[in-house]
Parts: structure tokens; sequence; C-alpha cells
């Protein structure tokens, strides 16, 4: 099969992949699913699993668990049995018995304590990838004063320094979710340096300096200036090739130079506020004057 084919094989997935994100809360069989790929149903299982690393069953219920598993956490007045029926499970021991089986913990043990590093290594064998064009936009950005909290540390335990983060948030109203900018710093790539060196700086964005508080937030300025700015739609989890081809293609083509700041991450909106597939993402990359 030729790079092309395999690429127009992958975009039919993704297709049903986007799809399962957009009808979680619906009945979902395989022939339905054929249909939108246009594969035939005695050949779909194998060519999904080929694309995705899991079967068709499987990578449903992985997606709904992932769904429950932030409202779990982030959504903490919802009843775990509210969660287990939108999560398609027809009570919550059933919705217990496969969580704890996906990740080793109860909900409710995964919602006093989450193990995002154990949850991580499931969704690690999701094998998807877009193949979505890059298409770069210039753009420019007055200065941004934000709240920070700073992530030292595997990426596999990011969701906890977030999770802190948005529990400062709340209590102290000075960085409302409704109205303010919410924005991720990487200061290295998790590919490629030793888990312990991962530095990621969860903004929120502020009209004046953060009052001093318990919880480790801090204030900081994002510069202004002239940005490339790319616009990702889909999974946070996707968004590494986008990087990589404005590296490699756009960059060394563009006559432009980048400035000495980390690329970042303006979160549109947020999950399980929205499905992934719905997911809106601005990546930020600093370029001289």
């Amino acid at each position: 099969m030729s790079p092309l084919e395999k690429q127009h094989y992958s975009a039919k997935i993704v297709t049903v992949c986007d799809y399962i994100a957009l009808h979680l809360d619906d009945k979902l069989d395989v022939e339905q699913l054929s249909q939108i790929a246009q594969f035939s149903k005695y050949h779909f299982h194998r060519q999904f699993q080929v694309y995705t690393g899991l079967n068709v069953g499987k990578y449903i219920s992985m997606m709904r668990l992932k769904r429950a598993s932030y409202q779990l956490v982030f959504h903490t007045n919802e009843p775990i049995t509210n969660i287990a029926f939108d999560a398609s499970f027809e009570n919550s021991e059933s919705f217990s018995r496969a969580f704890k089986k996906a990740f080793k913990q109860t909900p409710s043990q995964f919602r006093l304590t989450p193990n995002w590093q154990q949850w991580s290594s499931e969704y690690d064998k999701v094998q998807l990838t877009r193949n979505d064009s890059v298409k770069v936009e210039l753009t420019t950005r007055t200065a941004t004063m934000v709240a920070v909290f700073e992530h030292h540390g595997a990426p596999s335990n990011l969701n906890n320094s977030i999770q802190k983060f948005i529990t400062w948030r709340k209590a102290s109203q000075e960085s409302p979710i409704a109205s303010s900018e919410t924005i991720g710093i990487p200061y290295n790539d998790p590919n490629s340096v030793p888990a312990e060196q991962f530095h990621f700086d969860i903004c929120g964005s502020v009209t004046k300096e953060v009052q001093p508080n318990v919880d480790g937030v801090m204030t900081k300025t994002i510069p202004g200036g002239r940005f490339a700015k790319i616009r990702h739609l889909g999974s946070h989890q996707q968004m590494d090739d986008k990087i990589y081809q404005f590296y490699r293609e756009w960059l060394p083509k563009s006559g432009e130079s980048l400035s000495d700041f980390p690329l970042f991450f303006q979160y549109i909106n947020l999950f399980p506020e929205v499905s992934e597939s719905e997911l809106v993402t601005d990546i930020y990359f600093a370029l001289k004057d």
C-alpha cells in the first residue's frame, strides 16, 4: 500500500473515531460504523484495529471511560451513578467493575486519588494519527499576565497539577474559567527529556497580580509581539505531529526566526465539556520582530 493510500485509509478511521466521540451516548454498532468508514463490515474490525491498536468495542469502551474519568475528577458534584449511566452502563456496579479492570482503581478511589500514570499507560495504547495539514497564520498578541501553577515531573501526572490549579481557580475567582484565557506552556518536549525533567506551566489569564496563597500559584507574564499560530482541532494527544511539521517544514521555508520563549497552547474549550473531536486549541510560536 502506498503512503497516499495509507493516509486515505487513516482519514477514514479518523472520521469514524470523530463520530464515536460525538455519539458516546448513542448505541454504536459495527455495521453502522463500517458504513461511515465506507468499508465492508466483514473487514472493518481488522482495519480499525490496524489503525488504532484496539478493536472497535474496546475503543468505544475506552472513550466512554475516558470521559467518565474526567467527570469523576473535575465534576466532583456529579454522582457516580449518573456518570455510570452517561458511560452507557446499566448500573454503578458494572461501571465500577469495568473501570477497575481498566485502571486498577474503583471510580470512588480514582475520584479521591487518581492514578493518572496508570490511566495514561492505558491510553498510550491508542495509536491514532490525524495526518492533518498544517496551516500557519501570522498574528500579534499583547503581553498577557497569567496565574501559574508549575508542573514538574512525569507528563502522565500533569492532570494532578491541573486539578490543583482548577481548585485554586474556583476558590479564588482571580482567573474565572468562563471569562479568562486558559493556557499551557511546555518548557521542553516530553518525548525527548527524562520524565522527571518535564516542566509545564498551567496558566489562567489575570488582570492583576495573584494574591499570596498556599497553593503555589504565582504570577508570570507571557510576552507580546509577533507569533505564528496553528489551530488544532481534536484531541490534545494529537498535537505533536503539527508541532513537528511546523519546525520541520514551515519554519525553514518561512524566513522567520523564533524568539527566546517557549511555544504555548491556548485552550479555546475543554474536555469533557465538549467531546474530544470538538476540542479547539491554538498553538503559538513567538517570532522575532
